[in-house]
């Protein structure tokens, strides 16, 4: 009892998956691990439990300001090889092409306003 209430902890903890967790040990069975997680596991594991790995926490959790930090730290690194991959396109449209591109102002529209006053 002790062996199955060990294998299940580590497999719930996600230290293994439960086949791992079925070849580490020599566990015979391919369902014997599914089993002993279902009758002694605190996750839910159900009968239409996944093979791969354990079931997903649905509940988000709140970021701390470190993480919140790193998110946006990455969001901006993007944003600025955005930024730089728009531009690199603008000057080969400008140098090979002739194309000449005129940034607007925001709040103006495109469209030239038909009525003669």
């Amino acid at each position: 009892m002790a062996f199955k209430l060990a294998v299940v902890e580590q497999v719930e903890k996600g230290e293994l998956t439960y086949k791992q967790a079925q070849a580490k040990y020599g566990i015979q069975g391919r369902s014997t691990v599914l089993s002993w997680l279902r009758r002694y596991g605190c996750l839910g594991w159900g009968v239409a439990a996944s093979s791969a790995a354990m079931p997903i926490d649905k509940s988000p959790k709140p970021l701390t300001p470190e993480q919140q930090i790193k998110a946006l730290q990455v969001q901006l690194a993007e944003a600025n090889e955005k930024a730089r991959l728009f531009e690199a396109v603008l000057d080969v449209l400008k140098k090979d092409y002739g194309v000449r591109v005129v940034k607007k102002p925001s709040g103006k529209s495109s469209r030239k306003s038909s009525s003669k006053g």
